[in-house]
């Protein structure tokens, strides 16, 4: 703030961002580290991904641009205790399918839908502080957050990943075909026009191919824990 203005300081709550790559990992640390300082949660992806399950709802198409931001513009969702709600239903388990993940990928292209989802998203900014992660909360969503976290591992680690956790909850998976689906999500994050997915400046990078999840914890609350010494 200017020192010769008068209007007083509003501070805003603090926020961890961390950006990363599907099936990183990001979003089981995110919630962990929220659970210990005690912060709110926000997963992005999940948003994109109920705008996925609510355009399958209502037989929205993709090219159907304008439609599908005015749903996003819309869109009443909610996280508690791990789940994720639409309209106050329970639809965690409905999201979490590849078909709706590789829908929300191609939605999370057009910038349209991107740009009516930035209201919902900064509005989780609420006491006593914001873990968010997803493909741009530090570039675009929270570009002042506190600290800054990108978090990757390698394409191997993520499809093991993905697939031991689409078998825990019942789902058919494929190792060849999510090997080349993440590649493919990672070739279009990264090269939309809109919001790409990238390491911005003043990102620690986290690779977290080798770590357990307690160790990834660790280092991000070791780092949050680092900014007020």
């Amino acid at each position: 703030m200017n020192s010769n203005s008068s209007a007083p300081s509003i501070s805003l709550p603090p926020v961890i961002a961390i950006d990363g790559p599907t099936a990183s990992g990001k979003g089981t640390v995110a919630i962990e580290v929220a659970q210990a300082l005690g912060f709110h949660y926000l997963d992005s992806g999940a948003l994109y991904r109920l705008v996925a399950l609510a355009s399958q709802q209502q037989k929205i198409q993709l090219d159907d641009v304008l439609s599908l931001a005015k749903l996003a513009a819309q869109l009443k969702a909610s996280f508690a205790n791990g789940r994720v709600y639409l309209n106050g239903e329970d639809v965690g388990d409905s999201i979490r399918s590849e078909a709706i993940g590789l829908l929300a990928s191609k939605l999370a292209v057009l910038a349209e839908v991107r740009r009516s989802l930035i209201g919902l998203q900064r509005s989780f900014r609420q006491n006593p502080g914001l873990v968010a992660d997803g493909r741009d909360m530090a570039s675009v969503i929270f570009p002042d957050a506190s600290l800054k976290v990108f978090l990757t591992a390698s394409t191997e680690a993520r499809a093991e990943r993905r697939y031991k956790q689409l078998i825990a909850k019942g789902f058919s998976a494929n190792m060849t075909v999510l090997l080349q689906d993440l590649r493919d999500r990672d070739e279009r994050d990264m090269s939309r026009q809109n919001a790409p997915l990238q390491q911005v400046e003043g990102a620690l990078l986290l690779d977290t191919s080798q770590l357990t999840v307690d160790q990834a914890v660790q280092q991000v609350l070791n780092w949050y824990s680092a900014l007020s010494q």
